[in-house]
């Protein structure tokens, strides 16, 4: 009972700081809208539509964590559980996009620079750092074990590393005119944000494809239940990632005596704790066998 009040508990403090990220963005977009329009800045007009995809990404996290603690029906069985791993994916996808078209831009500029208002760009670079500073910090402590928040939080912590490269920017073109840096500090943005984003693409990727999570080890698993009194054989493995709180199990299992279901409910017990104490996989499923002649494989195509 604890375990969730405290999960609802960290929800809510997600969806508070997710609320203050996105107002804060938004102030951070327009301003740095105007102001690279008004400044001919490049670099300022980049960290712009960087911050306008991540009010969306943040918009989108916030949904996705309202979305998650949705109770499950008949018609949603498992409810909106996979929802926050979405919003990840799409938000680490348009990370990846925002890169590209940075990159591009870059690159025209540097063929064609363009004289820039040094002021503006400063005094707004350090807006930037000061208002995701502050956001970042407020999502850092969640970000480590929860996909959708880790996404919010890469998108926030990078603008706020592009922030200060605008920032580094505006100082060398006030004092040194040295305009080209502009671009060449948007195309390491860009390089930055594809780093990033596609590490949190990958991870949220396996998680909807249902793949064997990367620290579960199938062939242990199947030696762990093996060793246990009765049981002959396990085959016809599934194991998948409901969500970043959920490890999931199904299997066939072959016992080599016609056991009473009885004694099946306590060999099931005893599977469910191995499992749950040597691979944190908190959800079970298996059918059991005598004699019974379908394929024996561990892994079976459905």
């Amino acid at each position: 009972m604890s375990h969730h009040h405290c999960h609802h508990h960290h929800h809510k403090g997600n969806e508070r700081n997710l609320l203050i990220s996105i107002i804060l963005n938004i102030v951070i977009t327009v301003g740095q809208i105007i102001g690279g329009l008004v400044a001919g800045s490049l670099a300022l007009i980049s960290d712009a539509v960087h911050n306008f995809s991540d009010v969306v990404s943040l918009i989108i996290s916030y949904i996705a964590s309202k979305a998650s603690k949705q109770q499950a029906s008949v018609f949603k069985t498992f409810g909106n559980k996979r929802a926050e791993i979405l919003a990840a994916f799409i938000n680490a996808s348009s990370l990846m996009v925002v890169a590209v078209l940075l990159m591009i831009e870059a690159v025209k500029r540097i063929q064609h620079p363009e004289p820039i208002e040094a002021n503006i760009v400063i005094w707004l670079a350090l807006l930037g750092i000061a208002f995701n500073g502050y956001s970042v910090l407020l999502l850092k402590k969640n970000s480590k074990d929860n996909m959708n928040i880790r996404s919010a939080y890469l998108h926030l912590f990078s603008d706020m590393l592009a922030s200060i490269a605008v920032l580094l920017g505006g100082v060398l073109i006030k004092y040194f005119d040295v305009y080209l840096v502009d671009s060449l500090l948007t195309l390491g943005i860009g390089i930055y944000l594809i780093v990033m984003g596609f590490g949190l693409l990958k991870s949220s990727f396996k998680v909807l494809m249902l793949y064997t999570p990367e620290d579960i080890e199938i062939e242990e698993i199947v030696k762990e239940v093996e060793s246990i009194d009765k049981v002959m054989n396990m085959h016809h493995v599934h194991a998948w990632q409901l969500n970043e709180h959920e490890m999931h199990l199904e299997a066939h299992i072959d016992f080599d005596t016609d056991i009473k279901l009885s004694e099946f409910d306590e060999i099931l017990k005893q599977i469910e704790i191995r499992l749950r104490s040597k691979f944190n996989i908190n959800h079970v499923n298996i059918q059991p066998e005598f004699g019974k002649c379908d394929d024996k494989d561990l892994i079976v195509q459905d």
